[in-house]
């Protein structure tokens, strides 16, 4: 077998980075809802299973550890598909990696809208409730701060192409 065909040492190719973005993504998103919840009694579990809510609907609070592993794995699922999403669309407008901080939090507001206007009211959680205005500015910044990883991951991505 030809060396030359073998992955360098230590090599990481854009998948590499496509999913430590997802990873990251996810997991500072789940650092945040527990850090913004936690002084109103949630659980890390519960989080996970508001998650799989948008899958199983009511019966994600009765499920336990199980819809708590399903709510973990949408929601990675989710992240990663934020950042891949960006790097396909960046591979055909080079720009958006170019200007990752100006034009990443403009996906990040548009990550916010799609998640909160489109997926969530399709799921079986239903419509997300606008009544808490510190969680909705809060959740708009973060959005805009998950718009710039996903740029900058993908900018890793595209290079390591």
């Amino acid at each position: 077998m030809n060396a030359d065909a073998l992955p360098r040492t230590g090599s990481r190719g854009p998948l590499f980075h496509l999913l430590l973005g997802g990873f990251a993504l996810g997991t500072l998103d789940l650092v945040f809802a527990y850090v913004f919840w936690v002084s109103k009694g949630a659980t890390l579990t519960g989080i996970l299973q508001s998650i799989a809510r948008g899958v199983l609907g009511d019966a994600s609070r009765e499920g336990g550890a199980t819809s708590a592993a399903l709510g973990a794995a949408l929601h990675y699922f989710i992240a990663t598909t934020m950042v891949v999403v960006y790097y396909l669309i960046a591979r055909k407008h080079p720009q958006l990696v170019r200007r990752p901080i100006a034009l990443g939090l403009l996906y990040g507001l548009v990550l916010y809208a799609v998640m909160n206007f489109v997926v969530l009211p399709l799921s079986a959680a239903g419509m997300a409730k606008f009544d808490n205005a510190a969680w909705i500015v809060s959740s708009i910044v973060m959005h805009a701060v998950f718009g710039v990883m996903c740029a900058f991951f993908a900018r890793k991505a595209l290079s390591a192409s």
